[in-house]
């Protein structure tokens, strides 16, 4: 299936499935189709990022998101990826997708997506994004207050810490 056409099917399909709070786990069901393959017969690793695009608009969509993208006008925008491929799927395997947010800082969104199928994890990726406007970046804090009645500190897992730092000591 055409990259378009899963996004269309999700995008008709989160208005029937439970909303989502903005710390809240989106799961999605995928299958391997023959256009997803790479010469190896195997998943190509650029249709996992675009599996997990899916996933963020699936946030977007049913944690209340969307609203305000719209309202604004703001692009969501990736800014790096940290991607960790563990094990290949194969032609017409069921696979699932997990996305969450695991971290924050006053800028950025640290957002995870775990891609598993029968119960093993075969792609593991954080995407530091964010919501960009004619004025920059929309500061994290004014995002959590729009959609939820807290804005909570800057949260940010040790060992995502360290990747944070060590792409600011690689920046040209």
């Amino acid at each position: 299936m055409a990259p378009w056409l899963r996004l269309l099917k999700m995008a008709f399909g989160a208005p029937f499935r439970p909303k989502l709070g903005w710390r809240d786990e989106s799961v999605l069901t995928f299958r391997v189709w023959p256009n997803d393959l790479d010469v190896n017969l195997h998943m190509n690793n650029a249709r996992y990022l675009a599996v997990m695009d899916i996933g963020r608009f699936d946030l977007a969509l049913r944690g209340g998101f969307a609203g305000l993208v719209w309202r604004e006008k703001l692009k969501p925008v990736v800014a790096s990826a940290m991607v960790r491929f563990r094990r290949s799927l194969a032609p017409f395997q069921l696979f699932v997708l997990r996305s969450r947010i695991i971290g924050w800082d006053a800028k950025w969104l640290f957002i995870e997506h775990r891609i598993e199928s029968d119960g093993e994890l075969c792609c593991q990726a954080v995407v530091k994004a964010l919501l960009l406007g004619r004025e920059g970046g929309l500061p994290t804090a004014d995002l959590l207050r729009a959609i939820s009645a807290e804005a909570p500190e800057s949260e940010v897992p040790d060992w995502l810490a360290h990747w944070i730092a060590a792409e600011a000591g690689a920046r040209g």
